[in-house]
């Protein structure tokens, strides 16, 4: 995709941008990975992960950089997975909810078997506890550190792990409640699919509502009908073609790109429809990892 300059988040991202997401590189996946399991979403975790990389760039001349930089772009991530999660309509008093006092700890605290065995569990958790034990038994952070993350005590962090393991020894199977299936969404996908492998560029403009939004993780953010966004897709240097499936339960579109003797999923793209109308198009093409990160990626049968 072209890369040119970025204006008050909207249009192609500038080239100091780029240098600075080059310089997190190593980072991104310890990033998407707690922002995931923070949010329940590997898409959604990676909305997050873009939204707190900008606000990391804007904040630069704040930065202590005789500080590490993980800590410092972990706080800000954490915060924006709160932020999300707030918005999602999780109640703010589920962060702080305790069943006993902050300073108080249980006498034999829970025991699980730690590290990735928990992480798709932790999503049962209130926010406070779901980070503590993620920073604690998945990325290894001390009490302290997690303390100042979530701007808590090294007591309050004790014992929201002592909660939250007990939550999910309690009860490792959390609930999934099934997806609604969506019949304008199911239809608008499968055209969308059809007309953009035929490169049906005037049949997908139909589709889309005239102020659609598009954003290209770590390339675009602003209106499509100013970005280069379909005619980028011809000029795609591998074969590819796209298809209806899911990721982790969620409709989307899978980006497929050709193997030695098959097609294989490579990135995802995400539809908001209103109305039978996308008004919004993400586009996750430069973020491969996202796929590999979903515990369960489907291509539909007619694609």
């Amino acid at each position: 995709m072209n890369n040119a300059e970025y204006t008050d988040g909207s249009g192609p991202f500038e080239a100091r941008y780029l240098a600075f997401l080059e310089t997190v590189t190593n980072l991104r996946p310890s990033l998407h990975r707690y922002c995931s399991r923070m949010t329940g979403s590997v898409l959604d975790g990676e909305d997050v992960v873009q939204d707190a990389l900008f606000e990391a760039y804007r904040k630069l001349d704040q930065y202590d950089d005789s500080r590490p930089l993980k800590p410092w772009l972990f706080r800000i991530a954490h915060n924006r997975c709160i932020d999300f999660l707030r918005r999602r309509g999780v109640r703010v008093e589920a962060e702080t909810a305790a069943l006993s006092p902050d300073s108080v700890e249980p006498a034999e605290p829970a025991v699980l078997g730690l590290g990735r065995a928990i992480e798709h569990l932790v999503t049962s958790l209130p926010p406070k506890e779901r980070a503590c034990v993620l920073l604690k038994d998945v990325f290894d952070y001390t009490l302290e550190e997690i303390a100042e993350l979530v701007e808590s005590t090294v007591g309050g962090v004790k014992a929201a792990l002592n909660r939250g393991r007990s939550k999910l020894a309690a009860s490792p199977s959390p609930v999934k409640l099934p997806r609604t299936a969506n019949p304008e969404l199911t239809q608008v996908l499968q055209l969308y699919v059809e007309r953009f492998n035929r490169r049906d560029w005037n049949g997908l403009r139909e589709l889309i509502a005239a102020d659609a939004r598009l954003r290209v993780a770590d390339a675009f953010a602003g209106k499509l009908i100013d970005s280069p966004y379909f005619g980028n897709y011809e000029r795609f240097p591998m074969p590819w073609k796209l298809a209806v499936g899911e990721v982790d339960g969620e409709p989307v579109i899978i980006i497929l790109q050709r193997g030695a003797d098959t097609w294989t999923p490579y990135s995802t793209v995400r539809l908001h429809v209103t109305e039978n109308h996308i008004d919004r198009i993400v586009d996750y093409v430069h973020c491969p990892w996202v796929i590999l990160a979903a515990a369960s990626v489907s291509v539909a049968a007619r694609s």
